[in-house]
C-alpha cells in the first residue's frame, strides 16, 4: 500500500505541506502537477516553498491553493545565540515576503493552543514573548509612526476550556480592532521524529486548528474571518502511526538484503502489514500522538525564535542585531 492511502486510511495529517509533497513526488516519481517547489540554501537552514498553483495540485496535495514555506534548521536544537540569531532573521525575511501589508498596516497575533499541554502551547507562548503596540498609538502616534506598527495579541485557548470555537473569538475580534492581518501561531503535527521541533511552516493560506491531531475546528482564513490571515506552525508531535510504519519500511529493507529472509519479505503483502499496524495501534484509533521529553525546551527556544522575527518583520524600527531587547 502506497504510503499517502495508508496514512488516509489510519486517518493521519500531515499538517506540513513540503512533507505531503516528498511523499507523492517518491510515490509517482514525477512532480506533482500544478504544484511549484522551490529551494533556498542558508549557512544554518534549508527554505523550502511549495506554491500550490491548480485545482489539481489543491486535489493531490489535500490543502488550498497558496505559499508553503518551510524553513528547516535542525540546528535549532544547538544552544546557540548566532545559529539562533541567523534562523530568526531568515525567518523575518519569510515573514516579510508573505504579510504584503504597508508600514501603517494593524497586525493581531493570535496564539493557538492549549497552554496548560506543553506540546499544545507555542501559541501562547509566542504571545507571552511578543511585543504589543496598539495601545501605545493612543498616546504618542506621531514618535512611533514608521518605527513600529499597531500589533495586538491575543491567545484565545481551546474550545475544550472556553467552549466558544476559536474562529468565533477571533472573528468577534477582528470586527471590532479591524486590523489589516491576522498571525496565527499553532504547534502542528509532522510526518518526521527528525522535523519535531525544528522545521517551521509559514502559510498564506490561513489554518485549522487541530487537524494534526485528529480535532478538526473551523478554519481560521479570511473566508471564515473576514481578514488575510498568515500561519505560522511548528511540528511538537508525530502521530505513532507513521513511526510504526517507518519501523515497518526499515524492517522490510533489512529483510531485502538478507538471501535467507527475502523469501519472507516475498511473502509479506500490504494488506497484512497493515493490519499488524491497525492491530498495534487499535486502542486509540491512529490517534496516538507521541513527543519527545525534552519538548519544553524545544518550544522555549522556538517560541523565543518566532517571536524575534515577528518583532523583526513587524516593527520597522526594530534593530536586526539587538531583536531580542524586544522579546518580552
Amino acid at each position: 500500500m502506497k504510503r499517502s492511502e495508508l496514512y488516509r486510511h489510519l486517518n493521519v495529517n500531515l499538517d506540513l505541506a513540503v512533507e505531503a509533497h516528498e511523499i507523492l513526488r517518491g510515490e509517482t516519481g514525477a512532480e506533482v502537477p500544478g504544484v511549484r517547489m522551490d529551494e533556498e540554501i542558508y549557512d544554518h537552514s534549508t527554505v523550502t516553498t511549495i506554491t500550490i498553483e491548480t485545482d489539481e495540485g489543491v486535489k493531490e496535495m489535500g490543502k488550498p491553493k497558496g505559499r508553503y514555506v518551510t524553513i528547516d534548521a535542525p540546528d535549532i536544537r544547538k544552544n546557540d545565540y548566532d545559529i539562533h540569531h541567523e534562523i530568526t532573521q531568515t525567518l523575518a525575511k519569510k515573514i516579510i515576503e508573505l504579510m504584503e501589508v504597508n508600514e501603517d498596516a494593524s497586525v493581531l497575533l493570535v496564539g493557538l493552543g492549549n497552554w496548560n499541554a506543553t506540546p499544545d502551547a507555542l501559541g501562547p507562548q509566542v504571545i507571552s514573548k511578543s511585543l504589543v503596540t496598539r495601545h501605545l498609538f493612543n498616546y504618542s502616534p506621531d514618535e512611533l509612526k514608521g518605527k513600529l506598527r499597531k500589533v495586538s495579541a491575543i491567545a484565545p485557548g481551546v474550545l475544550g476550556l472556553t467552549g466558544i470555537e476559536t474562529a468565533e473569538i477571533i472573528r468577534g475580534i477582528v470586527e471590532h480592532v479591524k486590523p489589516n492581518l491576522v498571525i496565527a501561531i499553532d504547534a502542528l503535527a509532522a510526518g518526521s521524529l527528525d522535523r519535531i521541533g525544528t522545521s517551521i511552516q509559514l502559510a498564506d493560506t490561513g489554518i485549522h486548528p487541530g487537524s494534526g491531531v485528529g480535532n478538526n475546528r473551523t478554519g481560521i482564513n479570511e473566508e471564515s474571518i473576514g481578514c488575510k490571515v498568515l500561519a505560522i506552525g511548528l511540528p511538537t508531535v508525530v502521530n505513532a502511526a507513521v513511526i510504526a510504519g517507518n519501523c515497518l519500511d526499515v524492517l522490510l529493507d533489512e529483510l531485502k538484503t538478507s538471501p535467507t529472509l527475502y523469501k519472507i519479505y516475498k511473502g509479506l503483502n500490504p494488506s497484512f502489514m497493515q493490519g499488524v499496524m491497525e492491530k498495534v495501534l487499535s486502542p486509540y484509533n491512529g490517534n496516538l500522538m507521541v513527543t519527545p521529553k525534552e519538548i519544553d525546551g524545544l518550544i522555549e527556544s522556538t517560541a523565543k525564535i518566532i517571536a524575534g522575527a515577528l518583532g523583526m518583520s513587524l516593527h520597522p524600527g526594530i534593530d536586526h542585531s539587538d531583536y531580542a531587547r524586544y522579546i518580552q
